[in-house]
């Protein structure tokens, strides 16, 4: 009985033994397989690893694991595509046995600049993740080869890190710690978004330069766009940083083009597009049409504030601005028995008006911004209000010129209008934010540009903005200012004087009948009739009460016969000194949708963003859009003429606009089978502005 006892506990303790041996031979064999930190002593501010995370799809015969690079002080390591400089990180494995193919998974960069060179690549620590790819999942895979990593500082190291352990993926068994290391890797590579909507690349040959759009429903914060593709075409095409413009929801991104090669082709080329904004990245692969690039450049913050002066300088030969100027021109007259100081304050406190409306302008627009209203240069005639309030300042201003009343304040503040009264500052500075109000509905060239990186651009920088288009507004005024002698060299007053006056008066008053025209598009014909006939008759009261009831009515009874008599003649003779204009074309209301189903059949589409109260729009369309050869051009069979009419307020109209980088009218833009992204055409129209566009839009011509 002793020996049994003694022989059962021997073959436990045996069994026991043996349990302990086996369990730890199949730990062992369980054991995520990993190269553990490898080293070089030639580098040691980089160590490595591969590890396998025990993931298995028996499906497809992959396995998981990742490739970990750590990395000391400022060192960085590159990107699949690393830039100007740099070398990618690579894994040479053609050594190994039993292994078909190695996918690797490349984390979002960050873009690096050092002395000029960008580079996009990693800094610290980064895990590739991997997907190895068996020849038969259920035999050992021998992994062999070399890890090769780039890493810089402002000197480069390309080092070497030798690869070899054999393993059998069926026998894996998951690592919570590496699978959390390869989830965190994979949480870092671009996917496919369906935030990214309406993407499209364009390959403009003619430029040398490709232009992504893409829109993100949730809208873009700080976004930055990278290209790069797999064909040896892109692989051997270098991308500029690019430029990048972000309107609404939309961004549009270039990048100038070149290879050592000569002059790059990627035509029907397949690129991959990674975006950066903050938190969000996403990839997405598109097709490279041959097109034309319409997004113009941003234009540097110095040129901006050049493009605001000269456009500000420029409206002040606008037919907007010219009854105001005319009411300058005798201020500047009046003004010769006054003293060089006070003459000198009279013009700045007009500057200054200027300045105090366009700062008004500002904060409205800003407020709008941060409301999430509407906005955009000239918007305020959309209002029936500001028009009502304009027609009655501007008739005020005209009946005032024409010496139909005065207005008389008392002796401290001298008269309230400048024209009348020009000793007061306070006329003066009302005279500028008068003539500011007046511009508004006027484009000119380098006003758009300016206007339009101001409302792209924060607040603080949309405030100096609008302050370099009030100084080249005011330059006249400050030119006097500064030389008040200029004043005193002029005739002095006299009977022609009053005669001027009553030009400029008559001037201003057309003003009012041409504001008052445009609330026609807010109240019907009849009420507008209405005020004509009510405000006619009062100004023929004051005339007759200041000039005496027979001299109204011979200048009213001549005004009428000449009236007739000019419209007679003119219609008689029309055919002798004028062309007749023919009846405008048929326009579709604007639609996006519409725009790419007729491109999408071949069709040209023109564009033409209009309003009632833009003057410019009325030059554009009586000088250009109306004469041949445009209008002839505008009346071809494959031509479809869309219209969108900003003279109320339309969010529908307003997004076109913003979407393109606009932020008023006249706004004008062609599309086609080579511009399926439109071509903007410049704020005052030429036919041949609109005639290559149509070309280009074809693709017809590379003009």
């Amino acid at each position: 009985m002793h020996v049994l006892n003694t022989l059962s506990r021997k073959l436990v303790l045996l069994i026991v033994s043996l349990s302990i041996a086996l369990s730890a031979a199949m730990a062992a064999q369980a054991e995520t397989p990993s190269t553990g930190w490898l080293t070089n002593p030639a580098h040691p501010p980089l160590s490595t690893r591969v590890v396998l995370t025990g993931s298995t799809n028996y499906d497809a015969n992959t396995f998981d694991g990742f490739l970990e690079v750590q990395l000391n002080d400022d060192w960085k390591t590159y990107w699949r595509t690393p830039g100007e400089g740099g070398i990618a990180p690579s894994f040479d494995w053609q050594a190994s046995e039993n292994i078909k193919d190695i996918t690797w998974h490349w984390p979002a960069p960050q873009r690096f600049d050092l002395l000029g060179i960008d580079t996009l690549g990693y800094k610290g620590h980064v895990i590739f993740p991997l997907t190895f790819t068996a020849e038969n999942i259920q035999k050992p895979v021998n992994i062999k080869g070399k890890v090769t990593v780039s890493s810089c500082t402002t000197v480069c190291v390309l080092t070497d890190y030798p690869i070899d352990f054999t393993v059998t993926p069926a026998a894996l068994k998951t690592d919570s710690q590496a699978l959390h290391l390869f989830a965190q890797g994979m949480s870092n590579v671009p996917q496919p978004s369906p935030l990214i909507e309406a993407l499209s690349v364009i390959w403009d040959e003619n430029a040398q330069l490709v232009e992504i759009t893409a829109k993100k429903t949730t809208g873009w914060q700080t976004p930055d766009v990278l290209i790069d593709g797999s064909t040896d075409a892109v692989q051997d095409t270098f991308f500029s940083v690019p430029n990048i413009q972000v309107t609404g929801n939309t961004l549009r991104a270039r990048f100038d083009a070149s290879s050592w090669m000569g002059k790059p082709e990627l035509s029907d080329e397949t690129l991959k597009v990674t975006f950066l904004d903050d938190s969000f990245i996403a990839e997405h692969a598109s097709t490279a049409k041959r097109g034309i690039a319409t997004s113009p450049s941003q234009p540097s913050f110095f040129t901006a504030i050049l493009f605001a002066v000269l456009g500000g300088l420029i409206l002040n030969i606008m037919p907007c601005v010219l009854p105001v100027l005319g009411m300058k021109l005798s201020s500047v007259i009046s003004a010769q028995g006054l003293g060089k100081s006070q003459i000198r304050r009279q013009f700045i406190a007009s500057a200054m008006g200027i300045l105090f409306s366009f700062w008004v302008i500002a904060a409205l627009i800003s407020t709008l911004k941060l409301t999430g209203h509407a906005f955009g240069w000239g918007i305020q005639f959309q209002s029936p209000l500001f028009i009502g309030v304009m027609v009655a300042v501007t008739a005020i201003f005209a009946a005032n010129m024409l010496g139909l009343f005065e207005i008389r304040l008392p002796s401290t503040a001298n008269t309230w209008l400048a024209s009348k009264g020009d000793n007061s500052y306070a006329g003066h500075f009302t005279q500028g934010m008068f003539a500011t109000l007046l511009a508004t509905p006027c484009s000119a060239p380098f006003l758009g540009t300016a206007v339009a990186f101001a409302l792209t651009t924060n607040y603080l920088m949309l405030f100096v903005i609008f302050t370099a288009l009030a100084f080249g507004m005011a330059m006249p005024w400050l030119l006097v200012a500064a030389m008040p002698s200029i004043a005193q060299r002029l005739p002095k007053p006299g009977r022609w004087m009053n005669r001027l006056k009553v030009t400029f008066g008559v001037m201003m008053l057309a003003t009012s009948v041409w504001l008052m025209s445009l609330l026609q598009s807010h109240f019907s014909l009849g009420w507008v009739a209405t005020i004509v006939v009510v405000a006619t008759m009062i100004i023929l009261w004051r005339t007759s009460s200041v000039y005496g009831r027979k001299t109204t009515i011979i200048v009213s009874a001549l005004a009428m016969v000449l009236l007739v008599v000019g419209i007679v003649t003119a219609s008689l003779t029309a055919s002798k000194w004028a062309s007749p204009l023919p009846a405008d074309h048929t326009w579709e209301k604007l639609s996006s949708a519409q725009i790419s189903h007729h491109v999408a059949q071949g069709k040209i589409v023109f564009v033409d963003v209009t309003a009632d109260w833009c003057i410019t729009c009325k030059a554009n369309k009586i000088g250009v859009l109306l004469q041949e050869p445009v209008y002839s051009a505008l009346s071809g069979q494959n031509i479809i003429r869309m219209q969108g009419d900003w003279t109320s307020p339309s969010d529908s109209v307003t997004q076109y606009l913003q979407r393109h980088g606009r932020y008023g009218v006249p706004f004008n833009i062609v599309y086609g089978p080579n511009a399926p992204n439109g071509i903007s055409l410049p704020v005052i129209l030429s036919n041949d502005a609109v005639l290559n566009a149509i070309k280009l839009a074809q693709g017809t011509s590379y003009e």
